[in-house]
């Protein structure tokens, strides 16, 4: 029973910094956030620009649930500046690299593993769909319903694995994201392949219509550091100047 909840970021990056923005988030900002927030990285990415906008990354975090989400607010906004004094130099640098963002709350079904359990499984992919699925008022829960019963069988039957699955909160049920992870890109070519008519997918693709859900996606590589591609969680050891990340 995955009890957690997530930050999920959609960053923007400026110009040709992205390698380093991912290396500055996860060599340098996750050691001090699991030892004084008890936040872990759950996944960086960067969005394979010909699906989606660029430059872009995508970080999610995983929290101890509500509770932990409150205390790791508190720990950073309990000063006037609404920033962690202590991160200043940090946040200088990661200004330089991006421009801004949008985060969401994500709550995990919960079936969906933690990133500890995906690390301990072996779970990474050569590259990832980010799928963002919209739907009416209070669909999400149905959405991710079909997906547990339709959904992720059909797809995993085409050699992908699901990552996560979450409910996105804070919007009255109109947003979910499902992450799959994708072992080599014949995989992907096939996976899109079945969404056509008579495909693989169309039952998957009809209970998601019933639901008049849409789904956006967008293809993803793992930054270096990341748990899944790393094995682990990213360490102080993994730290190296800036200048160096290409």
């Amino acid at each position: 029973m995955n009890e957690k909840v997530y930050i999920h970021e959609f960053i923007d990056i400026i110009g040709a910094n992205r390698a380093r923005y991912m290396h500055h988030m996860t060599a340098n900002w996750v050691p001090i956030a699991i030892a004084e927030r008890g936040q872990y990285c759950f996944g960086v990415w960067g969005t394979v620009g010909s699906t989606g906008r660029w430059p872009e990354v995508v970080n999610m975090w995983e929290l101890d649930g509500w509770e932990g989400l409150a205390e790791n607010f508190e720990h950073e906004l309990s000063h006037t500046s609404m920033q962690d004094p202590s991160l200043a130099d940090w946040w200088q640098t990661a200004a330089s690299l991006r421009r801004g963002g949008t985060d969401r709350i994500v709550v995990p079904v919960p079936w969906s593993r933690t990133i500890a359990e995906l690390v301990a499984q072996g779970v990474r992919g050569k590259v990832y769909a980010h799928e963002f699925v919209t739907m009416a008022p209070g669909q999400s829960i149905e959405v991710l319903g079909r997906l547990e019963e339709t959904g992720r069988g059909t797809v995993e039957a085409l050699g992908l694995e699901l990552v996560g699955a979450f409910d996105v909160a804070m919007v009255h049920g109109t947003e979910a994201i499902f992450i799959w992870a994708i072992p080599d890109w014949p995989t992907w070519v096939r996976y899109e392949g079945a969404w056509s008519r008579g495909g693989e997918l169309e039952r998957w693709s009809k209970a998601l219509i019933e639901c008049r859900a849409t789904v956006r996606r967008t293809l993803m590589i793992e930054a270096p550091l990341s748990p899944m591609r790393l094995g682990r969680q990213p360490a102080v050891e993994d730290r190296r100047p800036l200048s160096e990340v290409r």
